[in-house]
């Protein structure tokens, strides 16, 4: 566990060999790319060979898909404390989204043209659910809910099935609940491509979303351009910013909590003014990973995947954040310099903000969503949003007058790139 000061004058460097260049090995890079050509080649064949080899599910193609009656059939079998818990959630998403929803404008520029733009869903949209040891049952709202706000026409939504062929049915019912009728029983690299490629059972989609592990993120990756995505988001991670008015107990709960996840490269970021606190916090959520369902893989993300950042001053902390840009940042900090701090901050994924906003608020029910950027790539990502399931067309319209004023910009560019065509183009209508 590196303990790193950030007085240092190779602290930058070392910070920033633990946070990661983003890259996949190139094991996991060729994997993928195998996996997306199979797909490509066999369609519907690949993807339930590979279904059947990461998942030990052996289905035909009549069982990819979900029908109405099974996910009708979770939904009513969905006891009524989660069925109120998952409808609550969805209130609380919706009402930011929506909050959040782009406007059509229009308007005059200089020239006294009408320019403007216009915003339009888009058509299909792929949502990709994990399944596996951690059924993502959140991840459906956080993804589904602003599809809706943006009123995209045709949403499908892919999760691996477990080794029976069947899908968690809190899933299945939250996938009911969000009102998304096309589901697969498909995961992984698999999962992926058959969106982005399209296969006899699966249409291809637009633009993929969600979550996953390092072989999905790679897949969506590989697949950009092809297929639009939303954004890279690997393994979860969280940075703690405390000082001393924060309760040990309370940090290395939520320590705990992101070291949960399972997959073992979740990253713990714990800045303090004080390595005696920070051990504190450390000691404290060994303790309470004794007491835990995931234990084991607590400790092992906490020895292996933290990294303590001790600073001089509490403030300081505002420069490790905008560094490491985390997918979580929790301050838990003395409440007059909260905002301060929190203004300083330019990179996070997420803000959670004071002693009593945990990450897990925002994992499942504040309203922002929780599919955020990692491993650094909150410098230029930011967090899923209803913009991100639209499309922005720009819109100008001259008139002779207006045509009249831009004729000097026009012939001066034309000239400037030597496209001569081009200052014709605007001439020819000022001549007629």
């Amino acid at each position: 566990m590196p303990v790193l000061r950030a007085s240092d004058k190779d602290f930058p460097s070392k910070l920033r060999a633990f946070v990661g260049n983003g890259e996949a090995v190139a094991e996991i890079r060729q994997a993928v790319g195998a996996i997306i050509e199979d797909v490509r080649t066999r369609g519907d064949v690949a993807v339930l060979y590979h279904t059947a080899r990461f998942d030990h599910a052996k289905l035909n193609i009549r069982q990819l898909r979900i029908s109405a009656e099974q996910l009708q059939k979770a939904a009513d079998q969905c006891v009524p404390e989660k069925k109120q818990a998952m409808q609550e959630a969805i209130r609380c998403i919706e009402d930011f989204h929506r909050k959040t929803l782009p406007k059509n404008w229009k308007a005059k520029n200089p020239h006294g043209a009408l320019v403007g733009e216009r915003y339009h869903a888009i058509q299909r949209c792929g949502l990709y659910i994990p399944g596996g040891q951690v059924p993502l049952v959140s991840t459906v709202l956080m993804t589904a809910i602003p599809a809706k706000v943006a009123g995209v026409p045709e949403i499908c939504a892919c999760t691996p099935p477990n080794a029976e062929g069947k899908i968690n049915p809190d899933i299945l019912a939250a996938l009911h609940f969000c009102g998304v009728k096309e589901v697969y029983a498909v995961g992984g690299v698999q999962a992926i491509a058959a969106m982005a490629v399209g296969t006899g059972c699966i249409p291809a989609v637009d633009k993929v979303f969600g979550p996953g592990n390092a072989y999905v993120t790679e897949a969506k990756r590989q697949l950009f351009g092809l297929v639009g995505v939303d954004l890279l988001p690997g393994p979860s991670e969280v940075m703690i910013i405390a000082d001393r008015s924060a309760k040990p107990a309370w940090v290395a709960a939520d320590l705990c909590a992101q070291a949960e996840h399972g997959s073992g490269k979740e990253k713990l970021y714990l800045v303090c003014d004080s390595e005696a606190l920070a051990e504190r916090c450390l000691s404290e959520a060994r303790t309470q990973s004794n007491n835990l369902k995931h234990g084991e893989k607590i400790r092992k993300a906490i020895e292996s995947m933290t990294c303590v950042v001790v600073v001089d001053q509490i403030e300081d902390a505002v420069r490790v954040a905008n560094l490491v840009a985390p997918e979580h940042l929790e301050l838990m900090v003395a409440a007059g310099k909260q905002k301060k701090i929190s203004e300083g901050i330019t990179t996070a994924g997420a803000l959670l903000l004071g002693h009593e906003t945990p990450t897990v608020l925002g994992d499942f029910t504040a309203g922002p969503s929780h599919t955020l950027p990692t491993g650094g790539t909150g410098r230029f990502f930011s967090g899923l949003r209803v913009a991100d399931f639209l499309r922005r067309t720009s819109f100008a319209r001259y008139d002779k007058a207006s045509l009249k004023k831009a004729e000097a910009v026009v012939e001066a560019f034309a000239k400037m790139e030597s496209l001569d065509a081009h200052g014709q183009s605007l001439k020819v209508r000022l001549k007629s």
